[in-house]
């Protein structure tokens, strides 16, 4: 059902914990399955410079936000911004279809914890991030 990536990734998430000092934090989660994804991050010139992850959810939920913070740690904003749920379930080598939905949350997540960046530096996330992902309705929180 899982690949060996997927399991990994479960059994030995990488990038777990908080973040005291980070200036960027974003939490997204989905009302229907329960899963709840807290990102962490600190954005120094431009660049992630360091991102930690807290997951309460199932071993995909987790294993999508252990790949999405390994990729995106050392890339710019704009890289970040870039990531797709695609991308993350590419680079797990694949999802069950019932799962795709973690890897959407790990795209919001890293998007969420961005606009909260540039909330804080006092800039419009929208033009930016694409949205502000505040929005209840739309993001499902």
């Amino acid at each position: 059902m899982y690949s060996e990536k997927v399991m990994d990734h479960f059994s030995n998430p990488r990038n777990v914990g908080e973040l005291p000092d980070a200036n960027a934090v974003g939490q997204v989660g989905n009302p229907k399955c329960g899963d709840i994804m807290k990102i962490f991050m600190k954005i120094e010139d431009g660049v992630i410079t360091d991102i930690k992850f807290k997951t309460f959810g199932c071993g995909a939920a987790v294993a999508t936000s252990s790949m999405a913070t390994e990729l995106v740690k050392g890339k710019t904003i704009e890289e970040a911004l870039a990531l797709t749920n695609k991308a993350v379930a590419e680079a797990l080598d694949g999802l069950p279809p019932q799962k795709l939905h973690c890897s959407v949350l790990a795209e919001e997540g890293i998007k969420t914890a961005i606009a909260d960046y540039c909330r804080r530096q006092g800039i419009d996330p929208a033009p930016i991030v694409g949205c502000s992902l505040d929005c209840a309705g739309c993001h499902g929180e």
